[in-house]
């Protein structure tokens, strides 16, 4: 068997995430679909993790193996995109990866972004691609915030209720906020995530901008790990897989 490591960018408005639905379109199920048919063998696609609903990726990784060496891969991957591209989806790169190289396990890091554009009018050009916010955000207050979410903790707050994973304990490598022009842009580091907890953690932060909370209270919510506490999570369409580190 041979193994291949491609990086995927695409538009999620269209699919129900990445993970295969039975009876919705998603990424990964339309590629697996497709590269099956090229290859004329049933190949099993796997990803780093999985996206929501509406949730875009500049760069996701997956993997998958197949039966017979990929001779030309410039030309494997101009087929792919042939069929991929009118829905919004697009292979950057493929791989020749050993055995010990599997998408989801091997990485060390794993980045995202959260972009909001703060002002009155409505965003077109980002219209599917952000979080249009009319208050004012107060960016001191929120960068305060996000220093408070940096480190190994307990995230249940920010945990959605069907989050299947072991232990609510993750460990935040790096939150950065900055701004230009009332675009806005939150950038995260870990590992791994919990569901949805990048969207919670920026419904938090947009809380704390608002001045509806307050800084103490932020940090209570947080340490009470109860998810009722927690702000409403922000839309999916804001939020992108930015890079996966091996």
């Amino acid at each position: 068997m041979f193994r291949y490591q491609i990086l995927v960018e695409y538009d999620g408005t269209g699919f129900k995430g990445w993970q295969i639905q039975k009876k919705s379109k998603s990424v990964q199920g339309l590629i697996q679909k497709i590269i099956s048919m090229l290859l004329k063998e049933k190949i099993i696609l796997i990803g780093s993790g999985r996206t929501d609903t509406g949730v875009h990726a500049i760069e996701q990784s997956a993997h998958f193996d197949c039966k017979n060496k990929i001779k030309e891969l410039n030309r494997f991957l101009k087929s792919v995109n042939y069929f991929l591209n009118k829905d919004a989806v697009t292979i950057l790169k493929i791989r020749k990866k050993n055995s010990n190289f599997h998408a989801r396990f091997s990485a060390k890091m794993r980045i995202y972004k959260y972009i909001i554009i703060n002002r009155l009018s409505v965003p077109v050009l980002e219209r599917n691609r952000s979080w249009h916010i009319i208050k004012e955000l107060d960016l001191v207050l929120m960068k305060r915030g996000a220093k408070k979410l940096i480190g190994t903790m307990d995230f249940s707050t920010f945990r959605k209720k069907s989050c299947k994973a072991k232990s609510p304990v993750r460990t935040i490598k790096l939150i950065k906020i900055k701004s230009l022009r009332n675009r806005i842009e939150i950038e995260f580091r870990s590992q791994s995530f919990l569901q949805q907890q990048v969207r919670s953690m920026v419904g938090c932060l947009k809380y704390l901008g608002e001045k509806k909370w307050s800084l103490n209270k932020f940090e209570n919510i947080l340490k009470s790990k109860k998810r009722s506490l927690c702000a409403p999570p922000a839309p999916p369409e804001g939020l992108f897989l930015s890079r996966v580190i091996y």
